[in-house]
Order: C-alpha cells, then sequence, then structure tokens
C-alpha cells in the first residue's frame, strides 16, 4: 500500500486548560477528499490549522510527503519547533482557503493569485501571468481578472481565495468553512469550484457543515466531536448509514435545523 500523502498519529493540543484536540490520527491518500464534520468546537478547524502550523500542536505527529511540519523531527524529548523559514518552504506546499476570503483588496484578482507565485515560488512573471490566468479561467472567473476584490461578490472572491491556493500547485488543499460567509445563492458557484478539484484528483482536507457538500465532494468523510474522531467511512457510510449514536443525534440536529 502506498504511504499516504498525509499522516497523522496521536495529534494533541490544548489551548490553556481547554484540550481542542485528542489523539487525533488520520490518514490523506493522494488524490483524495477528506470532509472533516462535527459540531461547533469539535476541534475541526484547529485539525486544518495545525496541518498549516498556524497552530503549534503540542504531541504526535504530522507529517506531509514524509516530513514533520511542526518540528523537526518525529515526536521525542528534545525535538524542536520549526524555524520560520523553514515553516515557508513547508507552508509552500500546503494550500489553504479560508472562511474569509483574505485578499489584498488593493490588488485585482490576476495579482492576487500571481502574488504568491513571484514571491514564495521565485516564477517570472509571465509565467506567473499565464498560471493565475489559467487558474482564474477554471474557477469560472475569465471576465474578473482585472476586477478590485471590492468589485466582486463574496462568492467571486472566495473563487479567487480557491485559485489563489491552487495556483501553487501545493501537496495538499486545506479548505475551512469556505461557504460559511457567504449568501445562500454564492455558495453554488464556490461547491462547484471544488467539486471540479476534487474530479481532477487533487487532495484535500475539508471541513464544512454542508452535509451535501460533504456528500458529492468527499472520497471519505470523518467525524469529530468533543477533540477526537469518533467515526470515519464513505459518504454513505456517514451519512446514509450511520452507525455511531453521536454522528446519528448530530445528523438529526443538522436535518432539523434544515427544515
Amino acid at each position: 500500500m502506498t504511504e499516504p500523502l498525509v499522516r497523522i498519529r496521536g495529534l494533541g493540543k490544548s489551548f490553556g486548560p481547554t484540550r481542542v484536540l485528542e489523539g487525533v490520527d488520520l490518514d490523506v491518500g493522494r488524490g483524495e477528499a477528506v470532509v472533516v464534520i462535527g459540531p461547533s468546537g469539535s476541534g475541526k478547524t484547529t485539525l486544518l490549522r495545525c496541518i498549516n502550523v498556524l497552530e503549534t500542536y503540542d504531541e504526535g505527529s504530522i507529517q506531509v510527503d514524509g516530513v514533520e511540519v511542526g518540528y523537526d523531527g518525529p515526536p521525542g524529548p528534545g525535538r524542536r519547533p520549526r524555524r520560520d523559514g523553514e515553516l515557508a518552504r513547508i507552508r509552500a506546499d500546503i494550500g489553504m482557503v479560508f472562511q474569509l476570503f483574505n485578499l489584498f483588496p488593493h490588488l485585482t484578482a490576476l495579482e492576487n493569485v500571481m502574488l504568491g507565485l513571484t514571491r514564495v515560488r521565485g516564477m517570472p512573471k509571465a509565467e506567473a501571468r499565464a498560471r493565475a490566468e489559467h487558474w482564474l479561467a477554471r474557477v469560472g472567473l475569465s471576465d474578473r481578472m482585472s476586477n478590485l476584490p471590492g468589485q466582486l461578490s463574496g462568492g467571486q472572491q472566495q473563487r479567487v481565495g480557491i485559485a489563489r491556493a491552487v495556483a501553487m500547485e501545493p501537496k495538499v488543499l486545506l479548505l475551512d468553512e469556505i461557504t460559511s460567509a457567504l449568501d445562500p445563492e454564492l455558495v453554488g458557484e464556490v461547491l462547484s469550484a471544488v467539486q471540479q478539484l476534487a474530479r481532477d484528483g487533487m487532495t484535500m482536507v475539508v471541513v464544512t457543515h454542508e452535509m451535501t457538500f460533504a456528500r458529492d465532494v468527499g472520497t471519505r468523510i470523518v467525524f469529530m466531536d468533543a477533540a477526537r474522531v469518533v467515526a470515519e467511512g464513505t459518504p454513505r457510510e456517514i451519512l446514509v448509514e450511520p452507525r455511531h449514536e453521536r454522528l446519528r443525534s448530530f445528523l438529526a440536529r443538522i436535518e432539523m435545523k434544515g427544515h
């Protein structure tokens, strides 16, 4: 069996006295879209932020393509946190799209996507421009490349954010509740852009409260509750035939909200 692209073992994280991740184990294979669901406060976003080392983890191991992301070695006494330069190199291979769009307001859509390519990847401007144009076209924004973020709808801004992350050709793409700040009528356009990436074989870890999206995009769904992974399986096993009592009550609450 091939090694997973993302390998998480025994992951632990606390904020003061509050335990937010407890003994989390997770594998993500190449080309797999793993969707993480669960109630608010279950640790989903913190898990993503630890994979990208936006949060340091206290215990355990996170490896992306065989490299320990947050420390200079596997768990054990004496391992040191990565230095900023090392982190920057590792993060360049881990794309992240956030709830809020985080675009530079004074740069056009095209310039927002080009920035990381020229600054981080050191790409010549003409090559960066061609790649940025390609990805903006792929997310349906060919006619909006010269617009500033303030001239774009929320859904369009989020699609620029996706293009910016994917243009870097990351090994894995992390998506954190990317539709939660959007008006309902704008959600579909963002989800279809992500579904296309999934069909193209982009490795993704997706946190979402949109169960239809989870079902349509996920090759595997992970249910977290109270800082732990409680259940995982195919979309059918998790969403249609849930066996775990906590998972069943979570899905029932979601369904009630939807009606």
